[in-house]
C-alpha cells in the first residue's frame, strides 16, 4: 500500500481545525514531527489532499509526498519500525 508524508502548516489559526484526526483516520500512521506524519493508505496522494484540504485556508500549507524506501534518518523507536513496516 502506498504511503505518504503528510506535511502541513497552519498559520493564523485561532482554534485548529480536525486535521490531526482526519490524518488519523486514513488507519495507518506515525508522528514524524509537530505538523508532519506518515501515513499508509491505498488512496493516491490527490485522494489525501482532497479529503484533508477543507482544513486548509488561503494561508495555510499542505504537502502530500509519497514516500518510500530507502529511507534514511534518527528519531523515536515505533516510528523508524513503522516506516519499516510500512515501506
Amino acid at each position: 500500500m502506498p504511503a505518504y508524508v503528510v506535511t502541513y502548516d497552519l498559520n493564523k489559526e485561532a482554534t485548529r481545525p480536525p486535521i490531526l484526526k482526519n490524518i488519523k483516520d486514513f488507519g495507518s500512521w506515525a508522528r514524524l514531527s509537530e505538523s508532519s506524519y506518515s501515513i499508509s493508505t491505498s488512496l493516491t496522494a490527490h485522494q489525501v489532499y482532497e479529503k484533508l484540504k477543507s482544513h486548509i485556508d488561503s494561508n495555510d500549507q499542505i504537502y502530500i509526498i509519497p514516500l518510500s524506501k530507502p529511507w534514511s534518518g534518527f528519531g523515536p523507536k515505533e516510528v523508524n519500525e513503522w516506516l519499516d513496516n510500512n515501506l
